[in-house]
């Protein structure tokens, strides 16, 4: 019979989890989030507390497709595919809220 083994592992062996990128990701995300609420109570009900909470959400979901997701190790025309569409929807919810406020100034 033949040595069956690929490397140091066995046959059938299962290596040992790379969990480091996973808690590095978790730490980012956390620390981001512990900015988040220290930021809802110390800052005022507003358009700008709004405007951050958008902003850091956003920022929060780019990471998270980037790593979970992979995108970051994609070329670099799959990720402008994905990410001008993004931008054009934000800018039309954008504009479709701001305009939708309008209506109240009419009376």
């Amino acid at each position: 019979m033949t040595d069956h083994t690929h490397g140091t592992h066995e046959v059938g062996e299962i290596p040992p989890a790379n969990t480091g990128a996973i808690w590095r990701t978790f730490w980012i995300l956390l620390g981001i989030t512990v900015v988040e609420f220290t930021l809802a109570y110390v800052m005022k009900a507003g358009g700008l507390r709004t405007a951050f909470f958008v902003i850091m959400t956003l920022v929060k979901a780019f990471y998270i497709v980037g790593e979970f997701m992979h995108l970051k190790h994609e070329v670099k025309s799959l990720i402008w595919a994905i990410v001008v569409p993004i931008a054009f929807i934000v800018w039309l919810l954008t504009a479709l809220l701001m305009e939708g406020g309008s209506i109240f100034q009419l009376r």
